[in-house]
């Protein structure tokens, strides 16, 4: 096999001051970890991949086993060198391995791919990816051998900088790709002569210059690809980068974004040409919505799928759930998870859904709650309906047939099923099932009593200004 990954993923990120492990702090809605990996799996299969784990290893490991990539675990976290000379046995069936950092969330697959065929093309001993930056400040700088030549004579750290090296700008990523056999030659030569006791994996570059190794340098082509992040407020920035061009990604592809600074959209989702998406709207997870569709202010959309000519009308959440073309939510409609609404359907001011199936050109459009349903094609739902679905132990189903009708202010209380056509009078309590073209009533019998409002206001006066 000629190629492996090794994402370095064990640090604890003490200037986090947080209880979570640094590369399981998110931008653009999923883990920094995750983008490395995702942008990783472009370039080798998850078999290629290994991750190599150590503060809270079990917590990061459960976050992104789902990619299938193998773990190696850094017991003890004595340093990027020392990481990679656990990892040394894992590689023994490679010819080369990239060696990429997990909370460097904004590097490009085909950043990565770039600097696979450099090194490979260059048969390199070790190629390191460089970016130049304006402010260099506290980062290793790379020392070229020529002024516009490929190889490296050396990294310098900050602190060990010569007057000659200051004005150099051009720093050490943390990125690399090794030749193997190299690597493991010098891989265990590395020594923990630093403040911090650790054995660098920088360190091998000067290693393999002394033994005539080829140790070369490619630029990448943003310096913002190869940031990290060390507080909170600086994984905040890297959310903004991310953010700002996923809008204008989507604003390239034909989607309009009223005031793009105030809408928040996950990396991860999709959405069709033609589509507007209003101020304030956040857009999550895995969204997807299709073309011609209006998403209006305030509203929340998370790990969605909506059709094409669909409206969400302001204020409205939507979870797991899918929205089929032409139906109008809302405003203020909450879709809970694992509901399903078809085409021409209306869903309207406070109505929410909780694992219902609203079928093509149903309405529900005022101030009900429907769990656990069924609703048939072209039913009405009037205002003010509720389903109780939960019997304090169980949730029940109900069922209503194709062109029914709900009459304002109703209670169905589930297991229930009403038949194509039937009618439910306003203001009933339904607890039995209603045939097809039914009428049913369930409500007790009114009775007015005639002058007994009169005969009280005698015998109890009625006190002035109470308010």
């Amino acid at each position: 096999m000629v190629l492996a990954i090794v994402i370095l993923a064990a640090g604890k990120g003490t200037r986090l001051r947080s209880s979570r492990p640094k590369v399981l702090h998110s931008i653009g809605g999923k883990p920094l970890l995750l983008h490395v990996i995702d942008a990783a799996l472009q370039v080798v299969p998850s078999s290629d991949i290994f991750v190599i784990t150590g503060h809270q290893s079990e917590t990061v490991q459960a976050a992104v086993a789902h990619t299938g990539v193998h773990f190696i675990e850094q017991a003890e976290q004595r340093g990027t060198g020392h990481a990679i000379q656990l990892a040394i046995p894992a590689l023994r069936d490679y010819e080369h391995v990239l060696v990429l950092s997990g909370d460097v969330p904004l590097l490009r697959t085909e950043t990565v791919s770039a600097l696979r065929d450099f090194h490979l093309r260059q048969r390199a001993a070790m190629t390191i990816l460089s970016a130049e930056v304006e402010k260099p400040f506290g980062y290793g700088r790379i020392v070229r051998t020529t002024a516009n030549g490929p190889e490296v004579s050396r990294i310098v750290e900050q602190r060990d900088l010569a007057p000659e090296d200051q004005p150099i700008r051009e720093i050490n990523s943390g990125i690399y790709a090794f030749a193997l056999d190299p690597l493991r030659a010098h891989i265990d030569r590395l020594e923990a002569n630093n403040a911090q006791g650790e054995l660098y994996l920088t360190d091998v570059a000067a290693l393999m210059g002394k033994a005539g190794e080829r140790v070369l340098a490619l630029e990448a082509p943003s310096a913002s690809e190869i940031l990290g992040a060390n507080t909170i407020a600086e994984i905040m920035e890297l959310d903004a980068h991310l953010r700002q061009a996923t809008t204008a990604r989507h604003m390239a592809a034909g989607v309009t974004i009223f005031q793009p600074h105030s809408v928040l959209i996950d990396a991860g989702v999709e959405i069709g040409p033609d589509t507007v998406i209003e101020p304030f709207v956040q857009l999550l997870g895995t969204t997807r919505i299709g073309s011609h569709s209006r998403i209006r202010s305030y509203s929340v959309l998370e790990d969605m799928i909506v059709g094409d000519h669909v409206q969400i009308r302001q204020g409205s959440i939507l979870e797991s759930s899918e929205v089929r073309d032409g139906a109008l939510i809302g405003p203020y409609a909450h879709l809970r998870p694992e509901s399903l609404v078809e085409e021409g359907v209306h869903i309207g001011n406070f109505v929410e859904l909780k694992k219902t199936h609203m079928r093509r050109g149903a309405k529900a459009n005022h101030l009900s709650y429907l769990g656990d349903a069924e609703i048939g094609e072209a039913s009405n739902v009037g205002a003010g309906t509720i389903i109780c679905n939960y019997d304090g132990v169980d949730k029940h189903k109900t069922i209503i047939g194709a062109n029914a009708f709900i009459g304002s202010d109703s209670v169905l209380v589930a297991p229930l099923t009403i038949g194509d056509g039937a009618y439910v009078a306003a203001a009933s309590c339904i607890t039995e099932d209603v045939p097809a073209e039914a009428l049913a009533l369930g409500r007790a019998r009114q009775t007015n009593k005639p002058g007994w409002a009169r005969t009280r206001k005698t015998r109890v006066p009625l006190r002035d200004n109470l308010a």
